[in-house]
């Protein structure tokens, strides 16, 4: 065991194993043992690869920024050969893939360990992890509550110390949901900023993202420097970055407009503690020496939210019939709640599905336009802080009631998704419980690195990293 090994992000154990301090197996099992101990109270990771890991260890790691760091890949969108990607679902239970994802790849390429698979909701569906197929998650802060979802699995892992970082994807807030409840820093690029190939075009019209949760900023930012890119035939891909990510949390960026607004967009009731957070994160950048006011931007909610419920219906029975030829799953083959969204999907026309991405395009504009006069728009990550596991039941099929409860705890993550801006949920609040409670930083369309530069800024003036959940 590595005595100290908790208190590393990866880029500090990557620095030891590159110097010979510690060897890549000592990491290795490190993580194993971490886990055996503490993964069954939580149900993070729900396959492990320890074996492959000490093969690949043993004919030689890549020479990359993160050799001999372990790595685990949320159960959802990205292919590991040699292992089955169910989607966490039944459906999917057996697909085994018969390629590598790209991201996989340049993972590997980076010198990490694959290790396992994490925990998600079914397709992804849920902002909380309690799929049928394996059971839910627990938050390491508290296990009688959330650690978010859908990247449940890999927030818990990271926030309980088995590893400093890990895979997750984010269609409406699934980075930045989980990184909130497990006080981790969350950050989801800008749309296509990596590559969903060689399987994928653009998930959920473009909605979704891939990358991950990590303790540290300069982890994210290092990691994005390794694996963002698109593959040749890509459909789009955003302009490349001015400089390292990783070089831009070392700078103070210059001063920035910043609007910040604790009240949801659709109304909806925000916590106290999750408005004390973001009302401390507004003064915090005052401080240190932002123009930052109360505003935001004027959209139609309606319109926006009525365009994502399209944009999943359609995508959620386009994933489902790759495995039932088009047609509805049987009952049991899916979650209720599942089959149900599916149902709606199946039902929309061609005609209407264009005219939501239409719609959700025109109120992007309006979004996106706000940021022509800041360069940054704070708010609350949730409306709520982690919610006791069960608040959303799999087992419901009244969609458009499962709808308004997502939207009551989701109304400012999702945006980010429709317009495909980067967004990141920085650990600055802890609620009077004592969980974590995340602020969120939204940025224009390109300019992680202003935002990276933004998060190695407050982390330097609040650092987070030794706050860690007693197990």
């Amino acid at each position: 065991m590595i005595e100290d090994y908790e208190s590393l992000d990866a880029l500090a154990i990557a620095e030891r194993v590159q110097r010979g301090a510690v060897s890549p197996l000592e990491v290795l099992e490190t993580f194993i043992a971490l886990t055996e101990a503490r993964n069954p109270a939580l149900n993070a990771v729900v396959a492990t690869l320890y074996d492959e890991a000490r093969q690949v260890i043993d004919k030689g790691l890549a020479d990359g920024p993160f050799k001999g760091v372990p790595y685990l890949f949320k159960e959802l969108v990205v292919s590991v050969l040699g292992t089955p990607s169910t989607s966490a679902s039944r459906l999917f239970a057996q697909n085994q893939p018969s390629v590598e994802s790209a991201l996989v790849t340049r993972c590997r390429n980076a010198g990490m360990m694959i290790v396992g698979k994490t925990n998600s909701s079914e397709l992804g569906l849920q902002p909380v992890t309690e799929p049928h197929l394996f059971g839910a998650t627990r938050n390491p802060w508290n296990r009688d509550h959330t650690p978010g979802g859908s990247s449940g699995g890999s927030a818990a892992a990271v926030a309980a110390g088995l590893l400093p970082m890990s895979h997750a994807t984010d269609g409406g807030g699934s980075i930045r949901i989980p990184a909130s409840c497990c006080g981790l820093f969350g950050m989801k690029p800008t749309r296509a900023r990596i590559t969903a190939g060689p399987e994928g075009g653009e998930g959920l019209a473009g909605l979704a993202s891939q990358h991950a949760v990590t303790r540290s900023v300069r982890d994210s930012a290092a990691l994005l420097d390794a694996t963002a890119g698109p593959l040749p035939g890509d459909p789009y891909f955003p302009p490349p970055p001015e400089r390292t990510y990783l070089e831009e949390t070392t700078r103070d960026p210059a001063r920035l407009r910043i609007a910040f607004s604790t009240a949801a967009p659709n109304g909806a009731f925000v916590d106290a503690d999750c408005i004390k957070a973001t009302e401390d994160a507004a003064a915090l950048c005052a401080d240190l020496g932002h123009i930052v006011e109360e505003a935001k931007p004027e959209f139609d909610f309606d319109v926006a939210q009525a365009g994502f419920l399209n944009v999943f219906q359609a995508n959620t029975m386009a994933n489902i019939g790759r495995a039932t030829q088009g047609r509805l799953p049987a009952e049991g083959q899916v979650e209720p709640l599942t089959r149900a969204i599916a149902v709606r999907g199946l039902g929309l026309s061609s005609a209407d599905y264009i005219h939501s991405l239409q719609a959700l395009q025109r109120e992007t504009r309006r979004i996106a336009g706000f940021f022509t006069g800041y360069d940054v728009w704070l708010t609350p990550t949730l409306a709520t802080t982690p919610p006791r596991l069960g608040q959303f039941d799999t087992n419901a099929t009244d969609v458009d009631r499962w709808l308004a409860k997502l939207m009551a705890f989701i109304p400012f993550t999702f945006l980010s998704n429709i317009t495909g801006q980067p967004a990141m949920s920085v650990p600055l609040g802890v609620s009077q419980e004592g969980l974590p409670v995340g602020c969120h930083f939204a940025g224009r369309y390109g300019e992680e690195g202003l935002l990276f530069a933004l998060a190695g800024q407050i982390e330097r003036a609040r650092p987070w990293i030794d706050r860690r959940p007693h197990l």
